[in-house]
């Protein structure tokens, strides 16, 4: 999988490291990772609800296994 570039192999164990800086352990850190862009702000109505999208989202990834 993709995230696996940049957590895979010796030349990526300062990468892990700070994933597990990050409190994420070693079955989470095999997961595939997956980035979520969030543009809420409280400057754009149309935006402040993004924040609970976003939480439904990772719980979503969560689940699906990422």
């Amino acid at each position: 999988m993709r995230s696996d570039l940049m957590k895979k192999g010796l030349e990526k164990a300062p990468h892990r490291s700070l994933f597990k800086a990050m409190g994420l352990t070693d079955e989470e850190i095999c997961r595939p990772m997956v980035g979520i862009a969030n543009s809420a702000n409280e400057l754009i109505p149309g935006h402040i609800h993004l924040d609970r999208i976003v939480e439904a989202v990772k719980a979503g990834i969560r689940m699906a296994g990422g």
